[in-house]
């Protein structure tokens, strides 16, 4: 198998977690009675599906490291999906779903951060093109998770036992 730089590791991690994201977001949808946020919540895994696929384009450009990127991925995303079954047992709830997003989301920003940051140096037209493009949507994912697990933690009853 092919060496991957620091940068293309980065890349395949972000394109698992992009894969991981449509997951996660799937399951959680499932959980949540409300329209607006099951909506959110589907938009969120089209952008997804959309990153996964330029990243996907983007490791086809790497000569001959396509199939050592698409492998990191998988490895990446089987290790996001073993959290998140962790974290949402079978007596889980919205809330929990989008508490777990709300940590997915973040991590998923800083992965995009760091890839970003990587490139300065490496100066990779396409690479900087999809981090310009990914990460304000990876940062609106986040907010959204996190107003999402606010919103629905303010119709909790805080003195109701669990």
């Amino acid at each position: 198998m092919a060496e991957l730089t620091k940068l293309e590791e980065k890349l395949a991690e972000v394109i698992g977690l992009a894969q991981a994201a449509q997951t996660a977001t799937e399951k959680v949808e499932r959980m949540v009675e409300d329209q607006e946020l099951a909506a959110q919540l589907q938009r969120q895994r089209e952008e997804a599906a959309e990153t996964e696929q330029r990243g996907v384009q983007l490791a086809d450009a790497r000569d001959g490291k396509k199939t050592a990127i698409l492998d990191k991925a998988q490895e990446t995303k089987r290790e996001a999906s073993d959290m998140m079954n962790t974290y949402l047992g079978g007596d889980s709830d919205a809330l929990d779903g989008f508490e777990f997003l709300t940590m997915a989301e973040a991590g998923e920003v800083g992965h995009w951060e760091i890839l970003g940051k990587l490139n300065e140096s490496a100066g990779e037209e396409q690479v900087r093109e999809l981090v310009d493009w990914a990460l304000p949507i990876q940062e609106r994912h986040f907010s959204e998770a996190r107003t999402g697990s606010l919103t629905l933690a303010a119709s909790e009853d805080p003195n109701e036992e669990s």
